[in-house]
């Protein structure tokens, strides 16, 4: 059995599943890279302790995740899905950090609404304590498919109605540029990585061992003007983040 991994009977999470999310996460740290395949079903399961029909609904999960594929005569390799790239620098901007790694890009508004500031989104749009915000949920796609969750807000007095501009365009910079912001810049980005909700895993359509990267990110005006708070969640296994070097 694995050393590092024991099968927990008591949380209520059926073995197939501990052990596909044990196989995925073994995958994303790189524990196959060798030989590009997983062990044969009769190995893991003397591995985990359990019987192979176990196994083989572990693996039938993750062949249907497009994580693995079996090839009779081989046995049961793993699909090499290049993730998308998108960069993150001093102009961060959806559909020119994702230009020409997808067929079709593309913003959708799930939902608006105008409600009292956060603390945290007040101080980062510079905000009076009783200032009202816009917040906008968005979910971005790449060719039909998700790849981040995002919830941004926006002062509710300069920006009443950019919902509806978003929803127009499906663009943020097109929806700011109709309250006369031409240009904007990255002011900071936070980024951190945690296990999806079962709520964003489903949103995201994610496999086993749903990972998701959490930014936090400010924009602003050509004045310094503090104007956009982002939170987005991207997709782990299909999105990756390049930090760029700060333009001069």
């Amino acid at each position: 059995m694995d050393a590092e991994f024991v099968i927990d009977r008591k949380s209520g999470v059926a073995a197939w599943k501990q052990i596909a999310d044990r196989i995925s996460g073994a995958i994303a740290s790189g524990e196959y890279d060798e030989t590009g395949m997983v062990p044969p079903e009769t190995q893991l399961a003397e591995r985990f302790g359990v019987n192979r029909h176990t196994v083989r609904n572990a693996m039938a999960a993750l062949a249907e995740d497009g994580i693995l594929r079996r090839v009779p005569g081989r046995g049961t390799i793993i699909e090499k899905r290049e993730r998308l790239v998108y960069p993150v620098g001093r102009r961060t901007r959806f559909s020119e950090g994702l230009g020409g790694q997808a067929g079709e890009l593309d913003m959708q508004l799930l939902s608006e609404e105008i409600m009292e500031a956060p603390a945290a989104v007040a101080a980062a749009l510079q905000l009076s304590a009783e200032g009202s915000v816009i917040r906008m949920r968005t979910l971005s796609l790449a060719d039909g498919v998700p790849i981040s969750l995002a919830y941004h807000f926006f002062s509710q007095s300069r920006f009443a109605g950019i919902a509806a501009e978003f929803a127009r365009h499906h663009s943020i910079t097109r929806a700011l540029a109709h309250f006369g912001i031409d240009d904007y810049v990255r002011l900071s980005t936070e980024v951190t990585a945690r296990m999806a909700t079962a709520e964003e895993a489903e949103r995201l359509m994610l496999g086993a061992n749903p990972i998701v990267l959490e930014t936090e990110a400010v924009n602003a005006d050509s004045a310094s003007q503090p104007i956009q708070y982002s939170r987005t969640l991207f997709a782990a296994e299909r999105m990756a983040l390049r930090l760029d070097t700060p333009e001069k």
